[in-house]
């Protein structure tokens, strides 16, 4: 795994340290950035600038409302309208030319729900409308009705959302959020976080891999997969870890028709259009704990699992081949796969903003925005993310989010 060549900081105290600068560290940087101007000296620390490996440029780049829990089909929304309104936002940042279009594809979700699991999918899709969402309940006539090509033999519904779900340009909101942080005042550096210091409950030093050691009031860990790592060298412990996801890009034989939504089998599988090809993938059957620099493929992956329930969902995909393949990591969160969101109580500038659980990306403009109000403010202001504290991490208790892909 090839890392670009370290740089030193500018300076040797900042008020404010993110470790990781992907999509969760530069939208924390982005909002601190807006809201405190030049008044805080902030510092984004990268391993890796290219992104090559990072879990934002290899995700699949997607955002729903179908969710279990009613404070994620919440940050959702507010994903849909960041997203939405982001050429806009950030025209100020690109005074000399075009701010980026995220090209957001509102093709929706379609969830395949078997006999059993009919009763939940009414109650979620009953509190997903009661919060605003689009989501309706498809018989499974009705799922044929609007998309043929499904094979429904064997489902008992599905659930729908019918607008504000789809598919975006990762690498843009990234490049976005790190363009306007750095028009702030946030620098950037390309490094690494090695140890922290701790005294008297409190993170007062970060050392780096060129060997500088760097003050700071506030240590913010948005080190995605490796963020255990960081936590640990506050002498810290929180239950995430690195774990594999293979995604697939095909060409099929036969074309599908129509406006099709990302389908989610009820395997796990699922499938979505980039442009004339489709993009695929699943959870493995080996799904654990990888190694942080392990990003090796599984091959049989697609011969194995994913195009088996492909055909039987979709009985048109008989004859593909695959174009493209990749390995990403998500930053598993193994108690309850939600995000952590706040400060550690005993090393008290210590900040999480960990565990999204394939999440991350999506819920970036709003977990970034609620990690600068718990910095600037001492309390959330917009969206309550309290649930996402640490207090729950220390007492086992899950805050648990079931619809995980």
């Amino acid at each position: 795994m090839a890392i670009p060549p370290y740089k030193s900081p500018a300076r040797n105290a900042y008020d404010i340290v993110i470790v990781g600068g992907a999509v969760i560290g530069s939208s924390t940087a982005y909002w601190l950035s807006q809201a405190a101007g030049a008044g805080l000296s902030i510092l984004v620390v990268e391993r890796d600038s290219s992104y090559e490996f990072s879990s934002t440029a290899l995700s699949t780049s997607a955002i729903r409302q179908q969710y279990s829990n009613p404070i994620n089909v919440l940050i959702s929304q507010f994903g849909v309208e960041f997203i939405r309104g982001f050429r806009e936002r950030m025209a100020p940042f690109y005074p000399d030319e075009p701010s980026p279009d995220l090209g957001f594809r509102e093709h929706g979700y379609l969830f395949c729900i078997p006999p059993e699991g009919v009763e939940a999918a009414l109650a979620r899709v009953d509190m997903q409308r009661s919060l605003g969402a689009h989501t309706v309940f498809l018989s499974p006539g009705e799922i044929k009705e609007r998309f043929p090509w499904v094979n429904v033999d064997d489902l008992g519904g599905g659930s729908w959302g019918a607008e504000a779900e789809g598919w975006f340009d990762s690498m843009g909101l990234l490049n976005g959020f790190r363009r306007a942080a750095r028009a702030g005042g946030v620098h950037y550096i390309d490094n690494a976080v090695t140890g922290l210091d701790v005294e008297g409950g409190r993170v007062v030093a970060a050392t780096l891999s060129t060997g500088e050691r760097i003050a700071c009031g506030t240590l913010v860990n948005a080190a995605g997969p490796r963020a255990r790592l960081v936590a640990r060298m506050a002498g810290l412990d929180i239950p995430v870890e690195p774990r594999k996801r293979y995604s697939f890009v095909f060409a099929s034989a036969t074309p599908i028709p129509g406006r099709m939504p990302n389908v989610i089998d009820k395997t796990g599988t699922f499938v979505r259009p980039e442009g004339e090809l489709f993009l695929t993938g699943n959870t493995p059957l080996d799904d654990g704990p990888a190694d942080y620099d392990d990003f090796n493929m599984c091959h049989e992956e697609f011969e194995e699992r994913i195009w088996p329930a492909l055909w039987h969902r979709i009985p048109a995909f008989d004859s593909l081949r695959v174009m493209q393949r990749w390995t990403g990591h998500f930053e598993y969160n193994s108690l309850d796969h939600n995000g952590i969101v706040g400060f550690h109580p005993q090393v008290r500038n210590f900040m999480f903003a960990n565990g999204f659980s394939g999440h991350g990306l999506q819920q970036s403009p709003a977990a970034g925005r609620a990690v600068s109000e718990l910095i600037l403010y001492g309390a959330f202001c917009t969206l309550d993310l309290s649930p996402f504290g640490y207090a729950r991490i220390a007492a086992n208790e899950p805050f648990l989010e079931e619809a995980v892909i």
